[in-house]
């Protein structure tokens, strides 16, 4: 006699979208931590014509240049962002926090396996690269730990956040949902990441005063901010498109049957 099998199709796509949308945020929260602050890119440069002078800070600019330089793992965190939203909007809160958890004991899991690799002895002849291990490692605990600090802290917000908002609005304006919970916790982890980074002097020698760590925070938020704003279309796109499979326990929906 055949076996049944229980779970439907829908209930497996289901099971994959949400397994995919914790893979996006699971690597982009991972990857972030292990580059970190290991290398800074400069996203760009622009000359401020004389009336944006008297509006773009002194602080944030050389003269009339104003040059948006982030660290590399900024550029993989606001993913995270996008992919708890929409692991909000479709599964629910409690669903969303799980996944931030999740990313939060993946990391204390990592650090423990570099730092088991770390202590145990090396085989001389053999390490085709013991330098760079060691350099990575020493980036890893610092940004990691920060990060650790900064991400569930910010996480945390924007989940409950996103949720205020989606039963204040009776479940429409996702744009207003999605940007308000996003651009305050952005905001929270830049701040909080680059503080406990400078503190521990994780930032490299040039960054040696609180002006330039404000400079770093600003350009941090703004890159996020910016990200944030453009990932708006993507997640009504993304509601919309597996609006099926939505499983949301609340009783608020963007888009009614």
């Amino acid at each position: 006699m055949e076996r049944e099998n229980p779970q439907t199709p829908t209930s497996y796509k289901r099971d994959a979208l949400f397994l995919s949308l914790a893979g996006i945020f699971l690597t982009s929260l991972v990857l972030g931590n292990v580059i970190g602050t290991t290398k800074f890119v400069t996203i760009f440069s622009v000359e401020l014509s004389d009336w944006m002078l008297s509006i773009v800070p002194e602080l944030i600019r050389d003269h009339q240049i104003y040059t948006m330089s982030v660290p590399v793992g900024v550029i993989a965190y606001p993913f995270t962002f996008l992919a708890t939203d929409l692991i909000s909007e479709l599964y629910g809160r409690k669903k969303a926090q799980l996944v931030v958890w999740v990313g939060f004991w993946m990391n204390v899991f990592m650090l423990f396996l570099m730092t088991v690799n770390h202590w145990l002895p090396n085989t001389g002849g053999v390490s085709g690269g013991i330098q760079l291990f060691e350099g990575v490692y020493e980036f890893m605990i610092g940004n990691t730990i920060a990060s650790m600090i900064a991400y569930l802290t910010a996480q945390t917000i924007d989940v409950r956040l996103f949720h205020f908002w989606k039963e204040y609005t009776n479940g429409k304006h996702l744009w207003l949902r999605n940007n308000a919970s996003t651009t305050v916790s952005q905001l929270v982890d830049s701040t909080a990441i680059l503080t406990i980074l400078y503190v521990a002097g994780n930032l490299g020698q040039e960054v040696d005063t609180i002006g330039k760590l404000i400079i770093l925070i600003l350009n941090s938020y703004l890159f996020k901010f910016f990200f944030a704003l453009f990932d708006t279309p993507l997640c009504y796109l993304g509601v919309k498109l597996f609006q099926e499979f939505e499983e949301d326990p609340g009783e608020y929906s963007l888009y009614e049957g």
